[in-house]
């Protein structure tokens, strides 16, 4: 258990690492949270007013799902209980809930019925596999956001928060990370591509739902994706796992 615990918290300090390089955080805010190895009551999460670009191992806090601070020291965010907590609740299979205000995916959220078009071949994954909350209620500063949030996703792993921004999640830090990132690459050339004012091409369903039922695969590649990552933080910053 504690060596279970003790690689998970590595893991989710080299991910908040790595996004904070890629210019996925905005201020000290957003939060990455993955439950506690072989516990469904426990979950990891960032602490309230750091960077995440000095986010160590140690420095994660470990909560319950009631906000209840179980190992650390600091705080956590209300916003980040309120909206994690019953997403982790509600989903068994949401092991890792990654939230950010990362800006092509945040742009798409921005946007009148916006949508991740079936258009690049990256974001094609994710065809048929992303909720839409239309009903901004302003930030989640109680736990009943968080239930309808999770009501929201149903059984998609992934929910666009109009006016707000994503919240991915997954069974493993590494597919949820991964997804993360395809997900914020396919919103920037999307984005790119409509700021030419010329139409998308969209690629014909049954061809997009052949690339998404593709899982299995695509998550493996995470684990990999998750293994480069380290390798290069364990070269020039060795610190984040302290």
């Amino acid at each position: 258990m504690q060596n279970s615990l003790r690689q998970a918290r590595i893991d989710l300090a080299a991910v908040l690492r790595w996004a904070a390089r890629l210019g996925y955080q905005v201020g000290v805010c957003n939060h990455f949270s993955l439950m506690v190895p072989g516990r469904d009551d426990l979950f990891l999460v960032n602490p309230e007013g750091w960077f995440w670009s000095e986010i160590t191992a140690s420095s994660l806090i470990v909560s319950d799902l009631d906000g209840t601070i179980v190992e650390g020291e600091g705080t956590v965010e209300q916003t980040a209980f309120c909206l994690h907590a019953p997403i982790h609740r509600a989903n068994p299979a949401a092991i890792a809930a990654l939230h950010t205000h990362a800006p092509y995916s945040t742009a798409l959220c921005l946007l009148e019925d916006g949508r991740l078009e079936p258009s690049e071949i990256g974001g094609l994954q994710f065809y048929g596999r992303v909720a839409y909350d239309e009903d901004f209620t302003g930030a989640a500063l109680t736990p009943a956001e968080g239930d309808r949030v999770a009501r929201v996703m149903g059984g998609k792993e992934i929910v666009m928060l109009r006016n707000h921004g994503p919240m991915v999640t997954a069974p493993t830090l590494a597919a949820a990370f991964d997804r993360l990132y395809y997900l914020e690459e396919a919103a920037k050339r999307q984005v790119i591509a409509m700021s030419t004012g010329q139409k998308l091409s969209i690629v014909p369903g049954a061809v997009a739902q052949t690339l998404a039922a593709n899982v299995p695969m695509q998550d493996a590649y995470a684990e990999k994706h998750l293994a480069a990552i380290k390798r290069v933080l364990d070269r020039e910053c060795p610190d984040y796992a302290d």
